[in-house]
């Protein structure tokens, strides 16, 4: 079914793409999403990457702009959501999709800085993000933001902080839902496994001192679905179908796309 987000004014964060031979999920949503009938302002703390992929988009005969934000400052937040505004006069869909780790560990090992800095970015940036957004989707009296989650919300024990940072992110979900249902606006939660990303795979390769073949068979062979870790298109096509009308009744939903791994844990 093509066209499910014709006409779509569609702000994705971490819509660009981290070195890598495998495609990132932000940048995948952003594809898909004009692809689909959406106009994306693709949005990324790195100039250069959010470029790209906005003349991807254009080279395929899309409608896209790029915005540098970084999401854990409130002002920047407003300015990206105002620019969004400017270009397509209106905000229809949210893509909170900006997440990092590095330096995380367990409880016993992680520093406080490296705490502070992953829950800035993936808790309170999404916050930040989202509550620039709501202005304008609340006085349309209708908009869809989905975030983007994760399988460490509910299991893990070595990266504290992004598991802890996901976890709230469900519930950031699941609360905006309840606020702001009575306003039109809907919010939806995709939570990915494990995922042949250039942040997962090539990150875990440089921090592991591994060979990126290792690191891959490594997670492929964890993952119950076929022996093989999902791609960055299996999030997109997760996060059309909540963004889109088809998902008009959804609410408060986290939405796992890994390969059966959750119902492993416990």
């Amino acid at each position: 079914m093509a066209g499910r987000l014709e006409g779509k004014a569609c702000l994705i964060t971490g819509a660009g793409q981290t070195l890598g031979s495998t495609l990132g999920n932000g940048r995948a949503m952003a594809l898909l999403f004009a692809r689909e009938g959406g106009r994306v302002l693709c949005v990324d703390r790195i100039a250069e990457r959010a470029e790209e992929t906005a003349a991807m988009i254009a080279e395929a005969g899309g409608e896209a702009h790029a915005f540098t934000v970084d999401v854990s400052r409130a002002a920047q937040c407003q300015a990206m959501v105002a620019h969004a505004l400017a270009q397509f006069g209106r905000l229809d869909i949210l893509v909170n999709n900006v997440g990092i780790g590095g330096g995380d560990g367990p409880v016993h090992k992680l520093e406080e800085g490296a705490f502070d800095r992953i829950l800035s970015v993936n808790l309170k940036g999404a916050w930040l993000a989202t509550r620039a957004a709501l202005a304008p989707m609340r006085d349309q009296r209708l908009g869809s933001i989905v975030n983007i989650s994760s399988l460490a919300a509910e299991g893990g024990g070595i990266q504290l902080a992004y598991e802890v940072s996901k976890a709230a992110v469900n519930r950031l979900t699941t609360s905006t839902a309840q606020s702001q249902a009575r306003y039109g606006v809907r919010c939806n939660a995709v939570q990915p496994g494990l995922m042949d990303t250039p942040m997962a795979v090539a990150g875990i390769a440089a921090a592991s001192g591994r060979s990126e073949a290792e690191v891959r068979a490594e997670r492929d062979a964890r993952v119950p679905l076929g022996g093989k870790m999902g791609t960055a298109w299996d999030t997109a096509h997760a996060a059309l179908f909540l963004a889109s009308d088809e998902a008009r009744f959804i609410t408060g939903a986290i939405l796992p796309v890994d390969g059966g791994m959750g119902v492993r844990i416990g």
